[in-house]
């Protein structure tokens, strides 16, 4: 059995959740919730940086970041799942991963600005920053929309919970200048059961 330190509300611990539904490991991941602002919680041990997801092996190795774990789930699927073997399809979805991943980061340092400074001491030019970097990507996506294959490779897996968690932090307001990607996040909503299956706390 592995083990998965995650919090219900991270994107990237969902990312491992969809992959491991898509790839039909669920069962084989024990979820045990970790609390990365506490400093007596073992995920510190468990990855240095005190970050997650963190997947703790069977021989005890933990495996991290978001990537990397996928990247062990497609092997442990067999290979070339969710990882495509073919070197244009592999770096494409591996780019989409990256761009999706970044979206993630800059929506959580957002998040952070907002709950560990109080509003008076907010670094406007810091706060834009971020959230030029989401406006930019998801205004590259909507314009240039990837295709949803079945089923989805990381990058789109990404993709997915990073508009999912622009629903959950940031209230949908993403969603009126994006029509295309509403109907595509529709869309793998409906294709993939893992999405609503590991969707956040309301």
């Amino acid at each position: 059995m592995l083990t998965l330190r995650s919090s219900p509300a991270s994107p990237f611990g969902r990312k491992v959740g969809i992959a491991a539904g898509v790839l039909g490991l669920d069962r084989e991941i024990e979820i045990e919730p970790a609390d990365t602002s506490n400093p007596t919680d073992t995920v510190r041990e468990q990855n240095p940086l005190g970050k997650i997801p963190a997947l703790v092996l069977e021989d005890g190795m933990v495996l991290f970041d978001s990537r990397v774990i996928l990247e062990y789930l497609d092997h442990r699927a067999g290979g070339g799942r969710i990882v495509p073997t073919d070197a244009s399809a592999r770096f494409a979805a591996l780019r989409l991963q990256a761009l999706a991943d970044g979206i993630m980061d800059a929506s959580i340092l957002l998040i952070y600005e907002g709950r560990w400074r109080p509003a008076d001491r907010h670094e406007p030019k810091w706060v834009d920053h971020q959230a030029g970097k989401v406006a930019r990507a998801l205004a590259a996506l909507e314009a240039d929309l990837p295709v949803l294959d079945t089923p989805p490779d990381v990058g789109r897996i990404a993709l997915a919970c990073a508009l999912g968690y622009q629903d959950f932090r940031f209230a949908g307001r993403w969603r009126k200048d994006h029509p295309r990607l509403v109907a595509w996040l529709d869309h793998f909503a409906a294709a993939v059961p893992a999405y609503a299956a590991t969707s956040p706390p309301t």
